[in-house]
């Protein structure tokens, strides 16, 4: 049982003047394609779910750390590390919580937002409430936020809040982009689902009854339609044709459409098409080129942004400027087994690292003598000094 409720008191809203979050939550704002794209149906398109997917299961599979301000020594019992590691609160690990956070940020034009549920100062539990519970307001000059929690004012200290670029989400400024592909995604479905385009037409000769045409598509149906009615002979009576229609070349081109729209979504959020299984472009040479970019150019903006976030809802004014939230990058760094041997040797040998930093980057326990820069490609144990030998007598 917590000091205070989880739950503040419940101002009503009314709906003659829905705020933003609101209007996209119901998917009132629609696209030029005539679709209503909100944060639910774009999840329906393959390419957002999966951006949306990598960049923030990627964040949040990081090992993350608690460090004093000259980041030297790590914090590990700081309260704020164990909600971060552990259990953020009864019903969601840290890892969720990270993830749910950049998967709100990527999403919503307000970002996501958490609060600090503190007792006598210490983080106790961070709970993401779903989206427009806590509402946030900005000073016209300065910026500054004020947030409240269903109606009532909380206090800046105990929100975690992180923000996309721009104040709009990704998913947001994308909206056209996706509501073309969502479209695209619905037409195939019914292309081949209930056959929205014929293969053909039957014509008849004038003069046929509409209840003998009514009884020839049934026989054609019953004949040619089936499920395993693949190959079977087909049989024209009473002068009747049949014309098959061929794709033209927008048709055609129905594939090469789809695939523009997985990049266009890809630029949307800035992941690299391979990391969203299109690999038309992806070859052996470019594939680690690829991995870098990502985390270069996609996962380090979030990281940075969620550092920033969670040290101002955790840590309070006076404890900022003494410890930092830090996201371990080595785990995307990482190559390959032979490769990473070859590095580290390198750097021993070279006396920029000691045998024992090496073996803690492959998870391996130190040993005795580990922490000397030596080389030991060079370096041999010294030999006992052999015994003299007899000096022999001189001949006369």
């Amino acid at each position: 049982m917590w000091p205070f409720s989880r739950k503040p008191s419940t101002e009503s809203k009314s709906l003659a003047a829905p705020e933003d979050w609101l209007s996209e939550l119901f998917g009132s704002i629609p696209t030029e394609s005539g679709a209503s794209i909100n944060a639910e149906t774009a999840l329906r398109v393959p390419a957002v779910s999966s951006a949306i997917q990598v960049i923030s299961e990627a964040a949040a599979s990081l090992d993350i750390t608690i460090k004093t301000g000259d980041q030297r020594s790590e914090l590990i019992d700081d309260p704020a590390y164990a909600l971060l590691t552990g259990a953020a609160n009864d019903w969601t690990s840290g890892y969720e919580l990270i993830r749910d956070l950049v998967i709100g940020a990527l999403s919503h034009d307000a970002g996501a937002m958490a609060w600090v549920n503190r007792v006598n100062g210490r983080p106790m539990e961070i709970i993401h409430y779903r989206p427009g519970v806590i509402q946030v307001e900005y000073d016209q000059a300065t910026g500054e936020p004020a947030y409240k929690i269903n109606g009532q004012p909380e206090p800046s200290a105990n929100i975690i809040h992180l923000r996309s670029p721009f104040g709009r989400s990704p998913l947001s400024l994308a909206r056209e982009a996706i509501g073309v592909a969502f479209v695209m995604e619905r037409h195939a479905a019914r292309l081949f689902g209930r056959g929205a385009r014929p293969s053909g037409a039957l014509t008849f000769p004038k003069g046929m009854g509409e209840e003998s045409i009514k009884k020839a598509r049934k026989a054609w149906r019953a004949t040619h339609e089936g499920d395993d009615a693949g190959g079977q002979t087909a049989i024209l009576y009473d002068g009747a044709e049949f014309t098959p229609f061929t794709l033209n070349s927008t048709d055609a081109q129905f594939l090469e459409n789809r695939k523009f729209q997985i990049l266009e979504i890809a630029r949307a959020f800035r992941v690299p098409p391979a990391m969203l299984f299109d690999h038309d472009r992806a070859t052996w040479s470019n594939g680690e080129q690829q991995g870098r970019e990502f985390l270069s150019y996609t996962l380090e903006p979030w990281l940075r942004a969620l550092e920033s976030a969670l040290a101002r809802g955790l840590f309070l004014p006076d404890e900022q400027a003494g410890k930092v939230v830090r996201f371990d990058r080595d785990d995307l760094t990482r190559a390959d087994l032979s490769t990473r041997s070859t590095v580290i040797n390198s750097l021993v040998s070279s006396r920029v690292i000691n045998p024992n930093e090496g073996r803690s980057w492959l998870g391996l326990n130190p040993y005795a003598g580990g922490d000397e820069f030596a080389n030991p490609n060079i370096t041999t144990e010294p030999t006992k000094a052999e015994p003299a030998e007899e000096e022999k007598p001189r001949a006369a």
